[in-house]
């Protein structure tokens, strides 16, 4: 279902808090904790007295303890110890590879010994002052390549989106779709259109008028696991589009993060990264919540897709020419497994 040997978003970092954390990851539930240092861990959610979940217990010095019969893990997945029993020879659980970096905790859910932190996407947005950020999270009950499809083909804005980012153009202008090594890139450009309200809200936030036609830009980009970052944005008409001038245009990247839970749901985080007035909190939280109430709007329609799907597994589906970035992610995605099969089948047999 999904590539494993790869970095994928497990939570936020200021949802690791002194309570353990459980989160399921391509299947495997895992319990998120920080040590005695503030430092995150990730570990197997399994007690290996009598398989409780670890997410249930308690973090004590440091310490992981179990809920059930007071068991302490240590950071290693290691047994410590636990009141009036010998528990140093069991079996450790399994520790994931982790890393905390632009504010998220990321999880490499495949074989550790493959981990790599140097396949990490580096994200200039998020370390950059000059640039600000806002996002969230939502819990789908989809497969995550819908959501990969869902923001590779925007055509959906005009219908799921009609009162905020949807307009008839978009539906008018043809995409462009190109593969490039295992990044696939849609892009759409709009010519002296109409801002819908989304945007005309985030052209009065850097003081500039909001009646007037702008040229609109669309460029989703896919990198593996799972990730789209769209560079998206609207410049007064004739002053350059997409190469405006900073003064005389409004852009973002909208970032989003697709964690597979299991095969039919996924956490999703969601996102604005923009470089304007990035120490303008307040326009920080109203494009937040605008885009907030976007990809809810999403939400129903791909988890009323993907039941339908499941009700009709052996209905095919079409294929348009708006498809093509979904396509060719999911080619990507699936170039990926199939990579991985064989280092599978000798861990499996080992």
């Amino acid at each position: 279902m999904f590539p494993k040997n790869a970095w994928y978003v497990a939570c936020s970092s200021d949802e690791v808090t002194d309570a353990p954390l459980g989160r399921t990851i391509c299947n495997e539930r895992l319990v998120i904790y920080r040590d005695s240092a503030g430092s995150a861990v990730a570990l197997e959610d399994f007690c290996p007295h009598r398989g409780a979940p670890l997410s249930l217990g308690r973090v004590v010095d440091g310490k992981l303890v179990c809920g059930y019969h007071g068991l302490e893990m240590g950071c290693d997945g290691k047994t410590v110890a636990m009141p009036g029993q010998r528990v140093r020879g069991f079996p450790p659980i399994r520790k994931f590879p982790l890393i905390e970096r632009y504010g998220f905790v990321w999880i490499w859910p495949g074989q550790a010994s493959e981990a790599d932190a140097s396949k990490l996407h580096h994200l200039e947005w998020a370390e950059s002052p000059d640039w600000a950020y806002g996002g969230g999270l939502y819990h789908i009950q989809c497969d995550y390549r819908l959501m990969i499809d869902n923001l590779m083909d925007l055509t959906h804005e005009t219908y799921v989106h009609a009162s905020s980012i949807g307009q008839k153009e978009i539906d008018e202008t043809p995409t462009q779709t190109r593969v490039d090594g295992d990044e696939v890139i849609t892009s759409r450009f709009m010519e002296k259109v109409s801002a819908p309200p989304f945007w005309r809200m985030a052209l009065r936030g850097n003081g500039l008028a909001d009646d007037v036609p702008v040229d609109r830009w669309q460029i989703c980009r896919f990198t593996p696991p799972s990730h789209v970052m769209i560079e998206v944005g609207v410049a007064h008409a004739g002053k350059g589009g997409y190469e405006a001038d900073p003064a005389h245009k409004v852009s973002s990247i909208v970032v989003d993060f697709i964690t597979p839970e299991t095969d039919t749901s996924i956490w999703y985080f969601w996102g604005m990264a923009r470089n304007f007035k990035p120490g303008d909190a307040e326009l920080t939280a109203t494009i937040r919540e605008g885009q907030g109430k976007i990809f809810g709007e999403d939400l129903e329609m791909l988890e009323r897709q993907q039941r339908n799907l499941l009700a009709h597994p052996s209905r095919s589906l079409l294929k348009l020419n708006i498809d093509a970035g979904g396509v060719q992610s999911r080619r990507v995605i699936e170039r990926l497994i199939a990579q991985e099969e064989p280092a599978n089948v000798a861990a499996a047999g080992a």
